[in-house]
């Protein structure tokens, strides 16, 4: 009798709410509004891209750190997780689970907030782009805590939650540097009396230790933490590939970039088997 108490009263046994329907239904169909005008504003479909926008303060070869071309080719993996999970949440069974409870909604106002910041930077207003996106990663960020609170609830959730979620937040935190340096180019600040090569490595190094930050906090979570990883590596690598190529060459950052990435690419796989050890 106890048991049969216990599990009837368990959190995922409970009966899904008409909060619950709307939650999924509200998610599932913001997501593929939020998706579609984030593609478009990105340079899909006919819509102009973030790298010729705002004058081009955001394009590869506008400051030191700013990622080569190809890197964004990662949000089409983004998106297409964010898809994934947007319906793989509106099934039926996955009313009730715990997780998806807790984040569903955040991960909707994340995708709505990225729709935003490519809008922002479509008028080419960057001090407001650098806000958004900040808010993008505060969101994505308060997501993470609750990921690596509570275990997934199955393997499948592992990879279209926690490994969505590291990508976008990864690539995200990212981009919010190559942001505010784009901002303050744009603004004349520039280097901020450092001269471009000294500025370049500051943040390409605050890079590095955002990415150990992380590898450290979600180190009980293996599949968010290596995913953050390597959007981290990604995104400084292609810093690294840009200033080591023309049109804007920089030795000294190409290399500091380059350390950052391996520190964080690595930096997840070692807490993650220290925290398996523990």
């Amino acid at each position: 009798m106890s048991s049969a108490r216990a599990t009837t009263s368990s959190p995922s046994a409970t009966a899904a709410t008409t909060s619950d329907r709307t939650r999924q239904v509200t998610v599932l169909v913001g997501a593929a509004v939020a998706i579609a005008g984030a593609a478009f504003g990105s340079g899909a479909f006919g819509g102009q891209a973030i790298q010729d926008a705002a004058g081009g303060a955001l394009a590869a070869d506008a400051t030191p750190v700013a990622p080569d071309g190809p890197a964004f080719s990662i949000w089409s993996v983004i998106y297409l997780g964010l898809a994934v999970f947007a319906v793989y949440q509106a099934v039926p069974r996955q009313a009730t689970d715990p997780r998806l409870r807790s984040v569903s909604w955040w991960v909707l106002v994340s995708m709505l907030l990225n729709a935003a910041w490519i809008g922002v930077v479509q008028t080419g207003v960057l001090p407001l782009s650098v806000v958004v996106i900040g808010v993008l990663v505060a969101v994505l960020a308060v997501i993470l805590v609750r990921l690596v609170r509570t275990p997934p609830t199955s393997g499948v959730q592992s990879v279209v939650l926690d490994g969505t979620v590291g990508l976008y937040l990864g690539w995200a935190s990212v981009a919010t540097l190559a942001n505010v340096a784009a901002a303050l180019t744009d603004a004349g600040v520039g280097a901020m009396g450092l001269g471009a090569t000294a500025w370049g490595v500051l943040v390409v190094a605050a890079g590095a230790v955002l990415a150990v930050a992380y590898a450290l906090f979600a180190a009980r979570r293996p599949v968010v933490a290596i995913a953050i990883g390597l959007a981290m590596a990604w995104g400084l690598g292609w810093i690294a590939y840009g200033r080591a190529n023309g049109p804007l060459v920089d030795g000294t950052v190409a290399i500091a970039a380059g350390i950052a990435a391996g520190i964080a690419l690595l930096a997840p796989v070692l807490t993650t088997l220290r925290a398996r050890r523990g």
